[in-house]
């Protein structure tokens, strides 16, 4: 251990005296020894030494007051005088001087070489360092040991703690991924450490003040880092396997106790009400499939479904939106654009796949946060395979299509203006700037093309279906070849 100005005292075979009465730094470690015959050594020293000095050029009084202000501002620890050389005791000058400013003066002796002393230190000074050397190993062991046999990232850094006996917490943009306290971290009282993975994910170490750091904290931030890359893979593949399941679902390929048996394998209670919340984020979908999820969604089953990050939640409605909107804050601070869509609360198989499509639907709005609109016939239709709505919605409205590209007209622009605007040829001419004799004709083509009269209820029915259909079975192509 290191050693003090009191412990020196305390070994006989030095026969150090004590001078003078200051005793402020008396107990003080004592960092190195520095033997000076100079009149100013201040530029010389780094703070808390042992002066040692015969006095061999402070002859006068000025001169011995002068060197006590000099290594007192220093910062040193305290000054060993050597007697039997130039002088034969402690100068009365330099003696009061240091208990003026309090800095503590020890005699030594003529037989006593100050190569004694700096020994004695720089011994206390090596065994200490090993010492600490040792707890270092130590620790290290013990932290590497916390992954090693199972406990993962919770108890290492419950490990890290209890060593540095403090509070620990760790962040990763607005997620807490471990907090050993009820406090949230903040700059004036806690300690913070950036932890590296590769990514610009703002993951942050957070260490309670005060604490005492030997090193082992930089040890901590490597194995953390490891850490976390591997939580990145074991999320990937988790988020995978989630993902067949869901997809096997959406797509209505089992059957209701197949689907419920499969769901409660990857987490998903059926028989509670969930609620899906579906991010999408095209320039960013890499790093939405395997970022971290903020603190209330934790509980949730994350799926990778296409390249859309898929969050089933078990909440009856109440709690969803306010998820959403912490998903989405989330995300944007780990700098993932993206747009979230909220489904429905249901129950059983069947309510999760329409509270997927509701979602999807919702996320088309294109907001930060879209919450879900009333049940949507076309969406429930397009849910299910078995029905070929959107190859009867093709049949209805290619004639149309096929006529545009031919001659630059815009049936398709005037049929969706016409049935947007509850049949009014009025409101289409002033929406489309058209007179109204020139949509009445564009509604003859389009009854002449597709064998539909937007003017009969059933007719007008079937095309505004077919428009739906083809509205929702683009986005869904989108988010395919997204995939």
């Amino acid at each position: 251990m290191a050693i003090s100005l009191a412990a020196l005292l305390g070994v006989n075979s030095l026969k150090l005296s004590k001078a003078g009465v200051a005793e402020t730094t008396w107990h003080q470690d004592i960092n190195w020894v520095a033997v000076t015959e100079l009149e100013d050594p201040q530029r010389f020293l780094n703070g808390g030494e042992l002066i040692l000095t015969t006095g061999l050029r402070l002859k006068s009084a000025p001169e011995q007051r002068r060197f006590v202000r000099q290594v007192q501002r220093a910062g040193a620890v305290g000054i060993g005088f050597g007697v039997g050389l130039s002088h034969d005791a402690v100068p009365p000058a330099l003696l009061a001087e240091a208990n003026r400013w309090g800095l503590p003066v020890v005699e030594v002796p003529y037989e006593t070489p100050f190569i004694a002393i700096t020994k004695l230190v720089a011994d206390a000074q090596s065994a200490d360092h090993y010492s600490k050397l040792e707890r270092l190993i130590a620790g290290h062991q013990v932290l590497a040991r916390a992954l090693l046999t199972g406990g993962g990232l919770a108890e290492l850094l419950k490990q890290l703690g209890s060593m540095l006996r403090t509070d620990i917490a760790l962040t990763q943009f607005t997620a807490q991924l471990y907090n050993s306290s009820a406090a949230n971290p903040a700059a004036d009282s806690w300690s913070s450490y950036p932890i590296p993975t590769g990514r610009r994910d703002a993951c942050t170490l957070w260490v309670r003040q005060p604490f005492e750091d030997t090193g082992i904290i930089g040890y901590a931030q490597n194995l953390i880092s490891v850490e976390l890359n591997n939580m990145v893979k074991q999320r990937q593949a988790q988020r995978a396997l989630c993902g067949q399941v869901l997809e096997d679902v959406i797509h209505g390929a089992l059957e209701t106790s197949e689907a419920q048996r499969r769901l409660a394998g990857v987490g998903v209670n059926s028989t509670r009400k969930n609620v899906v919340l579906l991010a999408v984020s095209p320039a960013h979908h890499k790093a939405l499939g395997s970022t971290s999820v903020p603190r209330g969604l934790e509980d949730g089953v994350a799926a990778v479904v296409g390249k859309d990050l898929v969050l089933v939640i078990n909440d009856d409605g109440g709690a969803a939106s306010a998820l959403a909107r912490t998903l989405s804050d989330h995300l944007a601070e780990a700098g993932i654009h993206a747009t979230i869509g909220i489904g429905g609360a249901y129950t059983k198989p069947n309510g999760l796949r329409w509270s997927y499509f509701e979602a999807r639907d919702a996320a088309g709005h294109g907001l930060p946060v879209n919450e879900p609109e009333r049940l949507s016939l076309t969406s429930l239709l397009l849910a299910s395979e078995d029905v070929p709505l959107a190859d009867m919605a093709n049949e209805s409205l290619n004639p149309l299509r096929a006529f545009d590209a031919a001659h630059g007209a815009e049936l398709m622009a005037t049929l969706e203006s016409y049935l947007n605007n509850n049949g009014s040829v009025a409101a289409v001419a002033e929406q489309l700037t058209l007179h109204r004799n020139t949509v009445r004709y564009r509604l003859a083509q389009i009854t002449e093309l597709t064998g539909y009269d937007p003017a009969v209820t059933p007719d007008r029915v079937q095309l505004w279906l077919a428009l739906a259909v083809a509205r929702l079975s683009a986005r869904q192509g989108n988010s395919g070849r997204r995939s």
